[in-house]
């Protein structure tokens, strides 16, 4: 864990970004990446030729938020350099080799997340994004390109796109390189063989052959034709006329030896358990029925404050208290005003802002999905798991709902709505209930009936919605003995058993993402091949090679 004087936030206000320019001109959006080099999150490191750290991917998280929020009007989004010749060099590989196993691996986490969420910004609000390479873009400055709808590369004799982390650093390139190249640009795997082993990557007229970039431009003509490109995007993206952005807001948030503390989250640890407790609060005001109501609450309208709240508490969390093994999330609030919010959600998707709002519900709940945390939901007397909120416990690994005795105590109840049935999916691409349930259509069919009727705690765990469903003779004693089982098993198991059982079924390139990123990066950053006295990352820069165990294992 860190220590409580270095805690690392994740909020960043716009005017005091250190690594990139946002600039708006009309439906079309810039971002220009010119990195500090002093400017690292940490210290012992220069952020050399646009390489990036975590501090580099906040400032890009925040500022693919305010695009979403605060320009409706942008329909097509350009990423791109201030440096001359120069792209992207990727990660920057001294952060890598300083860095803990534990930052390594969350890094990467985080900035995948952040290109998910480009590409889901892309699926759901029409926003297309081109990344406009116009000079060299190697690691995970191609990884960020991966991520867009279009890739231009300057056509200039010498800039070329690479993913050299295997000849160079003996890694993977573990934010979703392997896995776009392949699964999402359909390169031959014999193609993506050559090039994931070139340290000097292809250019030009080789690179679009090969189906590593869209359109290449000379240098010339490479601003008009991406511009042009853009306008033609922006145009067809089907933006709404006249809409006006909602300003983002800094998070209310209180940090303190006992944990995060916000306005509709509550995340309390114990250390000595290594436990989190994450408390969730329903609505407390009616939900505006009309859209001009729920625009006019901007970023105060209750799931869009919860989800940035919920978002940062389980970043911190992650960041900063890793020996934390076991999250409880528990809920309070009027089931009915849960219901009521996510009716008029479902009332007025087709709105922008709307949308966006669900599109941070999507996100942030996937974010709890894929993080290396043994999750229990607990449902008792007060809880408020209905709807959106539901979605915490089917995000759960378990599921505990206290079945109180009739005429003793409030019963503890949970409903479902519309929002439980598509539009917060996971990456997976299915619902939580759909992922729950898998092949069985019927169920699903026979549970959309029962929209927004609440479940006793009987009733849920005989339709398998909760795992089990104590009394409250054996409520404590249950709750303490499965929290004291699961801290004393081995944390590496627990993460490699959660990421598979998580995402039962098909796969496609997310879940195949995020099976490397908790499974085959894990292993290959803890291999002295890697990260060992004479690895690759650690002899990186100095003129030596590496001295590599030659064993395949």
């Amino acid at each position: 864990m860190n220590s409580r004087d270095t805690v690392v936030t994740y909020d960043r206000d716009q005017e005091n970004y250190r690594h990139w320019r946002l600039n708006v001109d009309g439906a079309v959006a810039t971002l220009t990446l010119s990195v500090d080099e002093d400017g690292g999150l940490q210290p012992g490191y220069k952020l050399k030729l646009n390489s990036y750290d975590l501090g580099v991917d906040i400032e890009l998280y925040d500022a693919l938020q305010r695009l979403r929020f605060e320009h409706p009007e942008v329909g097509a989004v350009v990423i791109t350099s201030g440096l001359n010749r120069m792209f992207c060099a990727g990660a920057n590989i001294y952060m890598l080799g300083q860095a803990t196993h534990g930052w390594k691996v969350n890094f990467c986490k985080f900035t995948n997340e952040t290109r998910n969420g480009i590409e889901d910004t892309s699926r759901h609000s029409g926003v297309k994004y081109i990344a406009a390479l116009n000079g060299t873009t190697a690691g995970g400055g191609y990884e960020v390109a991966l991520a867009c709808d279009e890739i231009w590369l300057v056509d200039d004799r010498s800039s070329a796109v690479s993913l050299p982390e295997v000849p160079l650093l003996g890694v993977l390139p573990g934010t979703g390189g392997l896995s776009r190249l392949v699964d999402k640009r359909m390169v031959r795997r014999d193609l993506a063989d050559v090039f994931c082993t070139s340290e000097e990557g292809l250019r030009g007229r080789k690179a679009k052959d090969w189906g590593l970039v869209d359109e290449i431009a000379a240098p010339q003509k490479f601003d008009d034709g991406v511009a042009d490109r853009a306008q033609e995007l922006a145009a067809a993206a089907g933006r709404p006329e006249g809409a006006v952005g909602i300003p983002m807001t800094l998070l209310d948030r209180r940090i303190d030896d006992t944990g995060y503390h916000y306005t509709w989250v509550d995340a309390v640890i114990d250390r000595d358990q290594r436990t989190a407790t994450l408390t969730i609060c329903g609505p407390e005001a009616d939900a505006p029925n009309t859209i001009e109501g729920i625009i006019a609450e901007g970023m105060a309208f209750w799931p869009l404050a919860m989800a940035r709240e919920l978002d940062d508490a389980i970043l911190m969390l992650r960041t900063n208290d890793d020996e934390i093994g076991v999250i409880l999330i528990k809920t309070t609030g009027d089931i009915d005003k849960v219901l009521a919010v996510d009716a008029a959600l479902s009332a007025h998707g087709d709105n922008w802002f709307v949308t966006e709002v669900i599109g941070m519900l999507r996100r942030t709940l996937a974010r709890l999905d894929v993080s290396s945390r043994s999750l229990f939901a607990i449902i008792d007397e007060g809880s408020c798991f209905a709807g959106t909120l539901f979605e915490l416990a089917l995000a759960a690994d378990r599921s505990y709902m206290l079945d109180m005795p009739e005429g003793e105590g409030t019963q503890a109840a949970i409903a479902l709505s519309e929002m439980n049935f598509g539009p917060l999916q996971m990456i997976t691409a299915k619902s939580r209930l759909a992922q729950r349930f898998l092949t069985d259509d019927a169920k699903l069919a026979e549970l959309a009936r029962h929209a927004a009727e609440t479940f006793s705690a009987a009733d849920a765990e005989a339709e398998g919605l909760v795992t089990f469903a104590p009394d409250d003779l054996d409520w404590d004693d249950e709750i303490r003995i499965a929290i004291e089982e699961r801290i004393a098993l081995s944390p590496d198991a627990l993460t490699g058993m959660e990421a598979n059982l998580r995402f039962a079924g098909s796969e496609n390139v997310l879940t195949k993402v995020f099976g490397r990123l908790s499974a085959w990066q894990n292993w290959i950053f803890n291999r002295p091949n890697a990260v060992g006295e004479q690895g690759a990352l650690k002899r990186f820069g100095s003129g030596s090679k590496p001295d590599y165990d030659w064993k395949r294992i």
